[in-house]
């Protein structure tokens, strides 16, 4: 039971970065559609369990240490390109985001210059992706929990303390920004960015852990467990809408409005949620062109590292509006493989 659970909150510690628990994600994708909202978010909990056991049984399956073969023989030759592909520049991409996710954290809450913490998240990735696989997903799923906690007490306090008439919330959420016109594509679509962003570690951490029954209930749980955190962050985001027009972090508003030192380890548990899927992000795109623990990954992880540093610079607002949405649809290639790959591929032989 302990390794599953390890794997699963490993598994939402990968796909948890700035903008979920931050709460603009879920501002965007599921509480800006008002009412129906609650409906994409519980479309997305369905989604999210069954490609989440999908992924990570898969990668025990086939016991592989890269997503590239496992991407390969669930799409086919040519159709594998393409996901391939995609998968890969939503690795550097999202790592880069993160990056400058870091930067803005520290400098919206301690009023630091965006280069320090970019550049404190940049050290610290490169320090862990160094690191053997067991000991990542060790690193990740650690943190996990703290957020796992932050997101479930902020939305019952929320939740039991809001005191505007529903309707009124309603009316005010359906006026901010939707990052998708209509509920349900906004809901598949925030499930499809995040398999993708979430695809190449899941599949490399199945990998680690041979037997397929834990992998499979591991990835389970966490798509699961990501799904209610999405439910709950929605209901808490809704239920004080008034109060979180304008921020660019709804989540860390709510709970400075409760209190500004409680503000402070929201944004550390923030941080450390950003520093897990950067993590997840840059192994798994270097995994996927050399082999870890060498040399030569090394001195790749350092080139790459340095590159999303630099890119970084773009700013993390300007990188979450044009990239996610394109990731998402981009998505759909590996969402449609992951949802028939189990009848293709057979059981691997005890």
């Amino acid at each position: 039971m302990w390794k599953v659970l390890k794997i699963a909150s490993a598994f939402i510690g990968i796909i948890v970065g700035a903008g979920f628990a931050s709460g603009q994600e879920i501002l965007q994708y599921f509480t800006s559609f008002g009412y129906i909202g609650t409906v994409g978010a519980i479309v997305s909990t369905t989604l999210f369990a069954y490609l989440g056991m999908n992924l990570v049984m898969l990668g025990s399956r086939l016991q592989t240490t890269s997503h590239k073969e496992v991407i390969y023989k669930i799409s086919g030759r040519y159709l594998g390109y393409i996901v391939d592909a995609i998968i890969i520049f939503t690795l550097f991409g999202v790592g880069v985001v993160m990056v400058a996710g870091a930067g803005a954290t520290l400098n919206q809450e301690f009023g630091l210059t965006p280069f320090l913490g970019s550049l404190l998240l940049t050290i610290l990735i490169l320090l862990t992706v160094m690191l053997n696989v067991e000991k990542v997903i060790a690193i990740i799923g650690g943190i996990t929990p703290a957020l796992i906690a932050a997101v479930v007490l902020i939305s019952i306090y929320c939740i039991f303390t809001f005191d505007k008439p529903l309707d009124e919330l309603n009316e005010i959420a359906v006026q901010q920004k939707s990052a998708l016109s209509h509920w349900f594509i906004s809901a598949i679509n925030y499930v499809s960015f995040n398999i993708a962003v979430g695809a190449a570690m899941a599949l490399v951490m199945g990998g680690a852990e041979k037997n397929e029954r834990i992998a499979k209930f591991g990835g389970l749980f966490g798509g699961l467990s990501l799904g209610i955190l999405i439910v709950l962050s929605h209901l808490a985001i809704f239920s004080k809408i008034d109060q979180t027009i304008g921020y660019d972090m709804p989540m860390l508003k709510i709970v400075n409005d409760i209190s500004p030192n409680l503000s402070l380890v929201m944004a550390v548990v923030l941080f450390g949620m950003i520093f897990n899927t950067g993590v997840g992000m840059f192994y798994a795109f270097v995994a996927r062109f050399v082999k870890m623990n060498t040399k030569k990954a090394n001195i790749m992880i350092v080139v790459t590292l340095a590159a999303g540093f630099a890119l970084s610079f773009v700013g993390f607002t300007d990188l979450v509006s044009l990239f996610y949405p394109i990731i998402g649809f981009l998505g759909l290639f590996l969402v449609f493989a992951l949802i028939i790959a189990p009848y293709r591929i057979p059981k691997r032989k005890e």
